[in-house]
């Protein structure tokens, strides 16, 4: 499903089905609503949010798309993910049930609020 490289989200997405694209797309909106300031990039051969070091990737597979909050997302969303499979810094949603974009919007507010303490930590020490 996946080809060996894209230069742009858009062209990641393309490659997919219809019905992928319209999820992808939506994952994508939410991920940009949540992180607004976030540089798109592909890397690692998938759409990649980075701010102030890398947010969240996803990634589409052919029964589900793969989203990688780090291990810190998904350990502070334990709770609510217990539905989905995930590993220690991925969760698979399952491409026959409604993605939960309000939790992915969470989990991205999550990892934001993570990146900008650590890069206030970092200009701290700096400054010091």
């Amino acid at each position: 499903m996946k080809s060996n490289a894209s230069a742009s989200v858009d062209e990641y997405i393309a490659q997919f089905p219809a019905e992928i694209q319209k999820t992808m797309q939506e994952i994508r909106a939410a991920i940009r609503a949540a992180a607004p300031g976030a540089k798109e990039i592909i890397s690692y051969q998938i759409p990649c949010y980075y701010l102030n070091g890398d947010l969240v990737y996803f990634g589409g597979f052919k029964d589900h798309i793969s989203f990688f909050p780090t291990s810190s997302g998904v350990a502070a969303f334990k709770d609510e993910l217990a539905p989905y499979v995930t590993s220690k810094g991925t969760i698979q949603f399952p491409l026959d049930r409604p993605i939960p974009l309000d939790l992915i919007t969470r989990i991205v507010e999550f990892r934001l609020a993570e990146n900008m303490k650590k890069a206030e930590s970092r200009a701290g020490k700096k400054k010091a």
